[in-house]
């Protein structure tokens, strides 16, 4: 059981920063996974007064904020336009409604879980995030880095020519996935991002050119045992490592085909 010794609800991001540079505080999200651990925390710091629960759309881009639940992602009517509903499909397995009611997309990408949803969906598009004193740094770049005291303030997602699609594999509905996968066209330019390793999601793009022209059964099969070949897996509870290298190129085969319908 998590002991916490000071709560404050931030006035402000330079507030939370301040108090977050001390070791023994933490930063509160949704507090379902956090929960889970054990120890004490010195102050546990909300965020939830600073209006990040917002999803601000543009001409150009989703500015969404630290705070904005999967439940807002699942059911935003413009990112699912956006994202041909793959934004609501990739989160709609996650535990339940109440879950996602309560998780938010800070605490899901701050954490780069290896089982992550919602990692694997956003490194498939033009992604950043926006750190308080770090300020605006790609999400793959971000995703490759270690923890520090920063505040993760908002994910930008650029709206390039997109085409996407996500795939997952769970041993049962709600449950953690035993591998994931996102294949996009981002402006012209393929990509597969393969998590739940059981890892962190990786980026592979197609720099060989397999589906350079075009995706056809044949060029969706290669394209999915090439991405078997380059995605170091691991051994579970879930899963084996031989299983999960099978599902990689089963679920980016199919990923690739579902774009070429698009």
């Amino acid at each position: 059981m998590m002991n916490i010794q000071n709560y404050v609800q931030a006035q402000s991001l330079e507030e939370a920063y301040q108090l977050n540079q001390k070791r023994n505080a933490r930063i509160l999200g949704g507090m379902l996974w956090t929960k889970m651990e054990t120890g004490n925390v010195g102050t546990a710091i909300d965020l939830c007064g600073l209006g990040l629960d917002t999803i601000q759309e543009t001409e150009d881009q989703f500015s969404i904020g630290a705070m904005v639940t999967l439940r807002q992602i699942e059911q935003h009517p413009g990112l699912n336009a956006y994202t041909h509903g793959m934004a609501a499909r990739a989160v709609q397995d996650i535990v339940g409604v109440q879950f996602r009611n309560m998780a938010t997309v800070g605490g899901s990408v701050w954490g780069r879980f290896g089982f992550s949803d919602v990692l694997t969906l956003l490194l498939a598009m033009d992604t950043s995030v926006e750190l308080y004193k770090g300020g605006i740094v790609p999400l793959e770049t971000f995703a490759a880095m270690p923890y520090d005291r920063d505040l993760l303030v908002r994910v930008i997602i650029r709206k390039a020519p997109l085409a996407l699609s996500y795939q997952a594999m769970r041993m049962q509905r709600t449950d953690l996935p035993v591998l994931n996968c996102a294949v996009a066209n981002v402006n012209g330019a393929y990509r597969a991002v393969i998590g739940a390793r059981p890892g962190k999601a990786m980026v592979l793009r197609d720099e060989t050119g397999l589906l350079a022209g075009g995706i056809t059964e044949d060029s969706a099969r290669a394209f999915g045992a090439w991405a078997a070949e380059q995605v170091p897996t691991g051994s579970n509870a879930r899963g084996s490592a031989a299983y999960r290298t099978h599902l990689v190129n089963v679920l980016v085969r199919r990923g690739a085909l579902e774009l070429g319908g698009m």
